[in-house]
């Protein structure tokens, strides 16, 4: 399998893997947790949190993933402390995935891409979640120009919420949704490692979704550790031959630490996955 060029979103995934490991800490800066921190449900407490998220994962994993939707509620102010925070982690040596789930077609897809990849916008992410009930066409229609500046997407495929079996267990042609989606960006990768990945939770039965280990080229985002069930010390053995290209997401059993625990929170995290993924 040959890799992206240097500046792809795939290298510099694989890059920041070796570097910094495969840990993910998600930033959810939801009103019970802030509370839980002594902060305002305000955007002082918003900009507090994250930015203290932002610290203690600095030199400890390779990757932030704010849920965009925490920092959205509190409107044009929110987006200015997202992006604040994702300028900060990418001083930091971080890549930011923006979980903001976009999803449509045409010009307005290209506007959402637009939105979180411009330097233009100030949110400047790395990757973003994508919906792909409209097709994934609509989106890789409209990508093109962002794989050449090093950006990449993550597909919801098989999510490990169990209200999403409804979809993505459905049938199409004789395969799940998600097998089908899931070997559609295999297909738009081609030889190379992303720059389109998929989102596959990590309390799932992977097999019953019919998600093909053998396929070597699509980089995975895992949620579903801690809080949701999934233990990072069984990585290997949920996704397989896949391991080497998850991006393995931690939020609340991290973040519940409070300001004070976090990074030891996170250092634990990092040794249990360690665990998991030399087995």
């Amino acid at each position: 399998m040959r890799r992206n060029l240097a500046n792809s979103f795939g290298e510099k995934l694989l890059a920041a893997f070796e570097t910094s490991g495969q840990l993910c800490v998600g930033i959810d800066p939801h009103a019970a947790l802030l509370a839980e921190w002594g902060l305002g449900d305000d955007v002082q407490g918003l900009r507090e949190f994250s930015k203290h998220v932002v610290d203690a994962a600095t030199g400890r994993v390779s990757i932030i993933k704010p849920q965009v939707s925490f920092f959205e509620r509190f409107g044009a102010k929110g987006y200015e402390v997202l992006a604040e925070i994702s300028n900060l982690a990418h001083q930091n040596g971080l890549l930011v995935i923006a979980d903001a789930k976009r999803g449509d077609i045409g010009t307005t897809m290209d506007a959402y891409l637009d939105a979180w990849f411009g330097e233009h916008s100030g949110l400047y992410s790395d990757a973003l979640t994508v919906s792909p009930y409209l097709g994934l066409g609509a989106t890789s229609e409209v990508f093109e120009k962002w794989h050449a500046e090093g950006k990449g997407i993550y597909s919801l495929v098989a999510t490990s919420n169990p209200q999403g079996e409804s979809v993505q267990l459905a049938s199409l042609g004789g395969s799940t949704l998600a097998g089908d989606q899931w070997r559609q960006l295999s297909g738009l990768n081609g030889d190379t490692v992303g720059p389109f990945g998929a989102v596959l939770g990590a309390t799932l039965d992977l097999d019953r979704f019919e998600i093909d280990r053998s396929i070597s080229n699509v980089p995975v985002l895992a949620p579903g550790f801690g809080a949701q069930g999934a233990q990072l010390s069984h990585a290997k053995f949920i996704y397989g031959s896949l391991a080497p290209l998850v991006a393995y997401s931690v939020s609340r059993s991290v973040l519940s630490a409070g300001p004070n625990g976090l990074a030891m929170a996170i250092d634990r995290a990092n040794s249990e996955l360690k665990t998991g993924l030399s087995q």
